[in-house]
């Protein structure tokens, strides 16, 4: 047998050795050693039916130099009322209580919506009713029939380790009910921007858009977070996503259900991150803590006694690293919480104890300033907005039909300028609105970014 014969038989040899396993082991066995192959399906069909489909339209008002013009109208006979377009938004919710029919969901998905359908598991289309919204936290609570609803539990997310295996589902691309797999990659993720309170949990499972306002469960079916967002440079999943964890977005719930919005503690104080040049300033041996910068007389850190120049380096015995951080201490515990800060003041700790109060913001009837504004709530922007560089004067309430209203002014829009002249500040709105007796223009930062707004 030659050498070239031989190596040819032992190939096919081999090919045919290979290839009979294959042809007659194709699938999966049921079992190994009498055992079934672990698999997700038994704990999905309790969940997949609490995670809802929601979909809104909003109508938004158009602004067209033409239609604006009243020549160009009485020459073509068009009336004087504005047009408007109406947007379309998908995403999905969490039913979280089937017996009041309460859905969780994240406020980017429904916030500002005129109407709102949710798709039940079984195929049912039924309406929303926008219980409430908290912009910042970026947590919503719709309702809707309780018939025949199905509702997840609550895990204590505070238990949950980096490691642990997690399950994504909502409704990506609108393709329908999906469902993506992977663990915990990181927990207490902040200063990500968009939301002004962050204590994100970050996971690998796929995370795409349609998810936002989905559930991420772990093994047992549990809801521990609420699917919030994805980092990535292309607008796809890359692996890098984050949740909402169920006790933020359980408290935000509870306050959203009871009055409809939520009511935060403030300390009274302002700080800023610490560089290594303030550092060196201070004389401080690292950068992490949150240097003062100003303190409200009168509020709780005044009467505690912080001062401007002192170094936050602790919230009850937890290093804070930056202002996001105090900033997260502040907004996400309970108003009337005693809090222990550990300061140090020329070089020296000390320990003081502050009480969260209301936050306390001024507002003014926009008809005070101007005829036309009337219907319009103008409010200070909160410490939480302020701290992330924010300026301006906050929109809380639009009345409708309202000439402001019709013009396209909404609630939570952010006022930063009139004209071409700069708002910083609820004083500057003051001092500047209604100055012009011919033609007020609002500059206007909202969720479809910055626009001009005539008042007329």
């Amino acid at each position: 047998m030659s050498t070239r014969f031989a190596r040819r038989l032992a190939v096919a040899a081999l090919v045919l050795i290979c290839a009979t396993p294959l042809a007659s082991h194709a699938g999966l066995p049921p079992s190994v050693d009498g055992q079934p192959l672990p698999s997700l399906a038994p704990m999905l069909e309790k969940v997949t039916p609490a995670v809802v489909n929601i979909s809104t339209k909003t109508r938004v008002q158009v602004r067209d130099p033409f239609f604006d013009d009243p020549v160009f109208r009485q020459f073509f006979g068009l009336s004087g009322s504005p047009r408007q377009r109406v947007e379309q938004s998908l995403g999905s919710g969490v039913i979280v209580d089937a017996a009041k029919g309460y859905v969780l969901t994240n406020n980017h998905v429904v916030g500002g919506a005129d109407d709102i359908t949710v798709t039940l598991q079984d195929g049912r289309d039924v309406k929303g009713k926008l219980v409430g919204t908290d912009p910042e936290t970026d947590v919503a609570v719709v309702q809707i029939p309780s018939a025949g609803l199905q509702a997840l539990p609550l895990a204590d997310s505070g238990k949950l380790r980096v490691g642990d295996f997690v399950v994504a589902v909502g409704d990506p691309f609108g393709l329908g009910q999906t469902v993506t797999s992977g663990i915990v990659s990181a927990l207490s993720r902040s200063g990500l921007g968009g939301s002004g309170y962050q204590n994100y949990i970050q996971t690998d499972a796929s995370i795409n858009p349609g998810n936002s306002g989905g559930a991420l469960v772990n093994l047992r079916g549990e809801l521990v977070g609420i699917n919030t967002m994805i980092i990535s440079p292309s607008g796809g999943n890359v692996g890098i996503g984050f949740a909402i964890p169920t006790n933020l977005a359980s408290d935000v719930m509870r306050q959203l259900v009871a009055s409809g919005k939520v009511n935060r503690g403030n300390l009274g104080l302002e700080g800023q991150d610490i560089t290594p040049r303030i550092a060196k300033v201070l004389g401080l041996t690292d950068s992490k803590g949150v240097v003062v910068t100003r303190v409200t007389s009168g509020s709780t850190a005044d009467t505690a006694g912080i001062q401007v120049g002192d170094v936050i380096t602790a919230v009850d015995g937890k290093p804070v690293r930056n202002a996001q951080e105090l900033r997260n201490a502040e907004g996400l515990m309970p108003i009337g919480s005693t809090i222990r800060l550990t300061v140090q003041r020329n070089g020296n700790p000390r320990e003081v104890t502050a009480r969260l109060a209301p936050e306390k913001l001024a507002t003014i009837d926009g008809s005070k300033l101007d005829a036309r504004l009337a219907g319009v709530t103008f409010s200070e922007l909160s410490q939480s907005l302020r701290g992330q560089g924010i300026a301006g004067v906050g929109i809380s309430t639009v009345l409708p039909g309202s000439r402001a209203a019709r013009a396209g002014l909404q609630n939570n829009d952010v006022v930063i300028g009139i004209g071409n002249l700069r708002v910083p500040d609820m004083r500057t709105l003051q001092q500047l609105a209604g100055v012009n007796p011919r033609q007020l223009v609002l500059v206007v930062s909202g969720d479809d970014g910055v626009r001009y707004v005539e008042v007329r």
